[in-house]
């Protein structure tokens, strides 16, 4: 009796969370331990380094739980018109936290990190104005398809001699 693998392309949903825990948790530990032999190292730590070391652990959190919020909304797929510009728009702290952290660490490189920002901030308004747009569309179909499963109304007493309004669209 063959045994199935587990991890397989059609049950990834099961693999996928355990796989990106294990891998963050390895980047956190490759990343902290050579933060922390910097810091070591030098002789005379600054105040500079001491702000890029703890700009780097906000990283790591906002990065890491912006990451569980997207791989959340892949996992639990179930409305592709409304999921594609929210996972877009979750894209922004990631990127936001890690610019910051590489302009701390590299000022000249700064103008540059902020130029690549601003481009998908522009990007993140769009995804927006799609998500409020598709979000409007699909609620109205659900309220159109609600009026039109209820019956005619009859007017109030005042005008109860008026023929009854046609619900529907």
């Amino acid at each position: 009796m063959k045994m199935a693998c587990a991890c397989t392309r059609e049950n990834w949903r099961r693999w996928i969370r355990p796989l990106v825990i294990l891998i963050y948790i390895v980047i956190i530990l490759i990343f902290v331990t050579l933060c922390i032999w910097k810091l070591h190292t030098a002789e005379k730590v600054g105040i500079h380094t001491k702000a890029w070391f703890i700009a780097g652990i906000f990283m790591l959190v906002t990065v890491q739980v912006s990451f569980w919020g997207i791989l959340q909304h892949l996992v639990h797929f179930t409305q592709p018109k409304l999921q594609k510009p929210i996972i877009r728009i979750l894209w922004m702290v990631p990127i936001y936290s890690l610019c910051s952290w590489l302009a701390l660490k590299f000022p000249k490189v700064g103008v540059y990190t902020d130029t690549c920002r601003d481009c998908y901030e522009a990007y993140t308004i769009y995804n927006f104005m799609i998500f409020l747009s598709n979000n409007l569309t699909i609620q109205i179909q659900n309220k159109m398809l609600h009026l039109e499963s209820k019956d005619q109304q009859q007017h109030p007493i005042p005008l109860c001699c008026c023929p009854p309004l046609a619900i529907g669209e």
